[in-house]
């Protein structure tokens, strides 16, 4: 419970500022520099989340990448509802997060697509939900061996399966976040529609 002092929007606007600035913090860079990698801006597409890291050739540092997006995601969401418990306070410990990675105030605003940090949020916020759309990426990136498509199908089902999974309160939320990683991922659609989207791949060092 917070003190008596800390009213309602002083509560969010900590949750917001906390939860964007771990948000911000680009782990792909931080991980390929602490690892002796490739400059991750400077190899394939310029990203920093966990598909750009694996075309460095480490699965370790890919595997790594992931879990602390997720974290990133994950963590402010997850102590937001042990300490306040309530839906708008969770929601707003998400998105702040979510925009922290597509946005990052220490890197320029130059951020990933989200994918990682979407699915960190959800796990809290509908986990069945979350578990749901992770079987849709896992299909798709195995039938077609392609991350955007994946990625693009995963968020796509999320809103309809939180709505019918009983999370009603999620689908302005789940319907923005949807949004934001389809329009960071607008590059990769028009790859997409030319058959020119790169597939799954790596060089194998770890």
């Amino acid at each position: 419970m917070a003190p008596e002092f800390v009213t309602p929007v002083m509560s969010l606007a900590v949750i917001a500022g906390g939860s964007y600035l771990l948000g911000s913090i680009a782990f792909g860079l931080v991980v390929t520099r602490l690892m002796g990698l490739a400059d991750l801006r400077s190899i394939g597409s310029g990203n920093i989340g966990t598909s750009n890291v694996l075309r460095t050739g480490s699965r370790a540092a890919a595997l790594l990448t992931l879990v602390l997006d997720m974290g990133k995601g994950l963590v402010p969401v997850l102590a937001t509802a042990t300490v306040l418990g309530t839906d708008d306070a969770m929601q707003c410990a998400a998105l702040s997060a979510f925009l922290g990675h597509l946005y990052p105030v220490w890197h320029s605003f130059r951020g990933g697509k989200g994918v990682a940090t979407f699915f960190g949020v959800i796990a809290v916020l509908a986990p069945a939900a979350a578990v749901l759309c992770a079987l849709v990426w896992l299909l798709m990136a195995a039938l077609f061996r392609i991350s955007s498509l994946a990625a693009l199908t995963a968020t796509a089902v999320f809103p309809v399966a939180a709505i019918v999974m009983g999370h009603a309160s999620l689908l302005v939320l789940s319907l923005l976040l949807a949004a934001l990683i389809w329009y960071r991922h607008r590059s990769n659609i028009m790859r997409l529609l030319e058959g020119t989207e790169p597939r799954i791949t790596f060089r194998s060092k770890s």
